[in-house]
């Protein structure tokens, strides 16, 4: 897909947040979620975010990073409310 079509799907789906996922350097997997408002800046890879505020990411002189998703393993991931509030 490319950032037109995953804008397109978005909307078309009535999402509202989007959860980015990526690795550190060993592998652990971590992630920034951001509104359907900031997703066209993050398909340009023109949106940063505080890397800090991840737990072991990056140190604080480090913090300043940009999103650059890979728009190739975009996907929508089901959202269940049954089990909400156990």
């Amino acid at each position: 897909m490319n950032a037109r079509e995953i804008l397109e799907t978005a909307r078309r789906e009535d999402i509202k947040y989007f959860r980015i996922e990526f690795t550190d350097i060993v592998g652990q997997v971590k992630n920034v979620e951001i509104p359907i408002t900031a997703l066209s800046r993050a398909l340009a890879n023109d949106l940063m975010f505080d890397g800090s505020s991840i737990e072991g990411f990056v140190r604080i002189k480090e913090a300043d990073m940009y999103l650059c998703p890979d728009l190739e393993t975009f996907m929508i991931l089901p959202f269940e409310e049954s089990g909400l509030g156990k």
